[in-house]
């Protein structure tokens, strides 16, 4: 993700169809790589619109009996009362503040940039987008939590995003990260951020996974938070 860390390949790009604008960097769950949601990317893409996709450097995990799979930090547990790798997360929350700096080296202002993830990935979009001091233009949180929510407001006192537009989305027969997990997890969110922009939508019948209507909804949060601007 740095370019001094060569545990991790170079992110999956989708360009922009003509002049990149606004970007979303989107991270991906637990043992995948970002292949994948770039290719959903393809399928949902707004011209004006980069799409990044990082893939997490390989490590054991705790929860897959230390087996070594792509991971963003260690995880023990998917309960809300499970055991946090704390300095992993703060690590990799790093790592992607480093990444938008990137894109803002690469002429595109924090503020038009989405984050967000699927699982893992949508927990550290989450927490990254309460702790940066980058202005962001929202998140799409897939299938997930907020880490280290006992932090809370205290990790969020001085954050930029506090009226950021947030989109949640969680399947009703999750079996992984429970749907309550994810409901809960947009209640604190409203605590954090203006209520108001805090958007939790159920899918009915979907397990740990993303959907089509899914799908439509997210190029329906990115067309609204980032619009084409004039100078396309």
């Amino acid at each position: 993700m740095c370019g001094n860390n060569m545990s991790a390949p170079l992110p999956a790009i989708v360009p922009a169809a003509r002049k990149a604008t606004a970007a979303v960097i989107f991270l991906h769950g637990l043992g995948d790589t970002g292949h994948g949601w770039a290719e959903a990317f393809a399928g949902i893409r707004i011209p004006h619109v980069k799409y990044i996709c990082p893939h997490a450097p390989t490590m054991p995990v705790s929860l897959n009996m230390r087996m070594s799979m792509p991971s963003w930090f260690d995880i023990y547990g998917l309960s809300p009362d499970a055991d946090e790798d704390e300095s992993g997360i703060k690590r990799a929350s790093e790592n992607i503040k480093a990444l938008i700096d990137q894109e803002v080296k690469n002429g595109i202002p924090s503020h038009r940039i989405i984050l967000g993830g699927f699982s893992q990935g949508g927990a550290l979009s989450l927490y990254t987008a309460l702790t940066t001091q980058q202005k962001l233009a929202g998140v799409v949180a897939l299938s997930c939590w907020l880490p280290l929510r006992k932090s809370f407001p205290q990790a969020s006192a001085n954050s930029v995003n506090k009226d950021m537009h947030v989109l949640q989305c969680h399947g009703d027969a999750d079996p992984l990260v429970p749907f309550v997990f994810g409901s809960q997890t947009a209640e604190k969110m409203k605590t954090l951020c203006n209520p108001s922009n805090i958007t939790f939508k159920s899918y009915r019948g979907l397990p740990h996974s993303a959907c089509p209507e899914e799908m439509v909804d997210i190029k329906r949060f990115i067309e609204k938070q980032l619009p084409p601007i004039s100078d396309e």
